[in-house]
Formats: C-alpha cells, sequence, structure tokens
C-alpha cells in the first residue's frame, strides 16, 4: 500500500470477484459480451430516436435520455471489472477512485428522478390522453430532464463533498468491483458519522421521493386502466406501462437495499451480487424492455439498422 504525506491512502485494491482462473475467464467473456451488448442496444435507441420524426415525443424524448444515462453508467463501472480480470490488479488512484464514484451517484440519482419523470408522463398520457399534448408540451419535457440531470449531479456534488473530506490511512482494500460509497465510509479513519448522515439523508430524498411519485402515478394509472371498459382496451394501456414498471422494481428494490440506511453497510459478497443488478443487469435489460413490445420503436429500429428511406407500413404504438 502506497501512501501520500500525512498517511492518506494514494491508491484503493478493487476485489472485484476472486475465484479460480477458469472461472474468472469465463466471467470476463460473460461481461464483456453484456458490455457490448448495452453499448449496441442503448447507442442504437439513441441513434434511432435522433433520426426518427416521428419518435420526437416526449415519451421517447426521455427514453432516450434513459439510454443516453446508461451508456455513460456501464462505462463508469464495467471498465475496471474487465480490466481487473485480465490484469488481477484492482488499483485505482484516490483521485480515480472519488471521480468514479462522483460520477455513479450523480448517474444512480439521475436515473431514479428520471424514472419517476417517465412514470408521471405515462400517467398523463393514459388518464389524460386528449389534454396530455397540452399537458406534456416539449418544452416541459426538456426542463424535466434536464431537472433530473441536474437533481442527480449535485446531491453527487454534496455527497463526495464530504466523502472526499475523510482521511483513509489503510488498509485499502475494497471489497467490491467498483468504489461505491459503503466501502470507502468503512475503510475510513476520521470520524464519519456526519458523512453518512448526509448520505443518508440525500438517499431518502433522491431515493424515496422518485418512488413515491412512481408509485402515485401508477396508483392513478391502474385506477384509470380499471376503470376501461373493454378487456381490449386494459390491456393496451397496461401493456404500455408494464415494461417501465418491471425496470421501477428492479431498480429501485436494488438501490433502496443497497442505499437507504442510516449507516455505512460492511461489504459482503451478497451486496455486490446485488449492484450487478442495477449496474449491469438493468442497463443491459432497458432497450430491451421498452422496445421489444412497442412496434413504433421497432419499425424506426429496421428502418435505421437497414437504412431504408420507407418502412412498408407505419404502425402505430
Amino acid at each position: 500500500m502506497r501512501n501520500l504525506s500525512g498517511g492518506h491512502v494514494e491508491d484503493f485494491v478493487l476485489v472485484g470477484f476472486p475465484t479460480a482462473p477458469p472461472l474468472q475467464l469465463l466471467l470476463f467473456v460473460l461481461f464483456f459480451i453484456i458490455y457490448l451488448l448495452t453499448l449496441l442496444e442503448n447507442a442504437l435507441i439513441v441513434i434511432t430516436i435522433w433520426l426518427t420524426p416521428s419518435l420526437h415525443r416526449p415519451m421517447y424524448f426521455f427514453l432516450g435520455h434513459l439510454s443516453l444515462l446508461e451508456l455513460w453508467y456501464i462505462n463508469v463501472t464495467i471498465p475496471r471489472l474487465l480490466a481487473a480480470f485480465l490484469t488481477r490488479d484492482g488499483t485505482v488512484s484516490y483521485v480515480g477512485c472519488m471521480t468514479q464514484l462522483y460520477f455513479f451517484i450523480a448517474l444512480a440519482c439521475t436515473e431514479c428522478v428520471l424514472l419517476a419523470v417517465m412514470a408521471y408522463d405515462r400517467y398523463l398520457a393514459i388518464c389524460g390522453p386528449l389534454r396530455y399534448p397540452s399537458l406534456m408540451p416539449s418544452s416541459l419535457a426538456t426542463r424535466l430532464a434536464a431537472a433530473s440531470w441536474g437533481s442527480g449531479f449535485f446531491s453527487s456534488m454534496m455527497k463526495l463533498l464530504f466523502i472526499s473530506q475523510l482521511s483513509y490511512c489503510g488498509p485499502n482494500i475494497i471489497n467490491h468491483f467498483f468504489c461505491d460509497i459503503s466501502p470507502l465510509l468503512n475503510l475510513t479513519c476520521s470520524d464519519k458519522e456526519q458523512a453518512e448522515l448526509v448520505d443518508f439523508l440525500l438517499a431518502l430524498v433522491m431515493i424515496l421521493l422518485p418512488l413515491l411519485a412512481v408509485v402515485s402515478s401508477y396508483a392513478a394509472i391502474i385506477a384509470a386502466i380499471l376503470r376501461i371498459s373493454t378487456s381490449q382496451g386494459r390491456w393496451k394501456a397496461f401493456a404500455m406501462c408494464a415494461a417501465h414498471l418491471a425496470v421501477v422494481v428492479i431498480y429501485y428494490s436494488s438501490t433502496l437495499f443497497t442505499y437507504a440506511r442510516p449507516r455505512a453497510m460492511y461489504t459482503f459478497n451478497h451486496n455486490k451480487m446485488i449492484s450487478v443488478l442495477y449496474t449491469i443487469i438493468v442497463p443491459f435489460l432497458n432497450p430491451a424492455i421498452y422496445c421489444l413490445r412497442n412496434k413504433e420503436v421497432k419499425d424506426a429500429f429496421r428502418k435505421t439498422v437497414m437504412g431504408r428511406c420507407r418502412y412498408p407500413r407505419d404502425v402505430a404504438d
């Protein structure tokens, strides 16, 4: 372990997933394939929405922002894990660790708020379809997206302001595959109560408040769906939101378990597996979950990939 002057740790060692060499090779191949597919899927969604005028609507505007966020998300976490598999050296500098932590927190908080915005958008579309264009104009969609990004990065800046002031004298072993809050707080040799309190309060604001907005939106949506007279109409309305609801359940349940606690967790292997859900699996599944049953996106996707100016039919969502 190398230290800076004053006993400050200069670098950390990320343990990752220590296993036998054959299993490490298998995990490397698995995560590398997921990484490439996630990059491809989300990049194609962003490009497809950008190049297709019929998708320039709030619903797909938010979906494009979510895919852009996921592209950034996986590039914060997976490359370091893949490098550790290849070199068996998970060393990361102190500055590099804090930089990774800042962007990870910012993107995680942004996704929490953005998922709530998307739930509110679906609420307006289902509960007020005739007034939807006036209730969710493009100017409001732009402001909501900007607020999601701004609140996420501001929250991360406040958390890092307190975490970076802590002293790290050693050991410098982080039982994780990226620099996360709890592992770092458990390594500090100074008083961490204030940093824990700020982390807990901001986690409540950035996770529980958006979750409350999601629950409220879907409660109103379910009530509206039950009032639809035909079963076909109820199924169509529910299908519009089922994909978003699946992502919300996976993402919020895993983040709540990990971060909405008053004190830092002592890391153990189960926490790493839960982290895989919201840092790797959710970005990988989001494109399929949102677009697999959406004919409008699939048609636009085919036109983008195949390079055709026209597609035989234009199927509405």
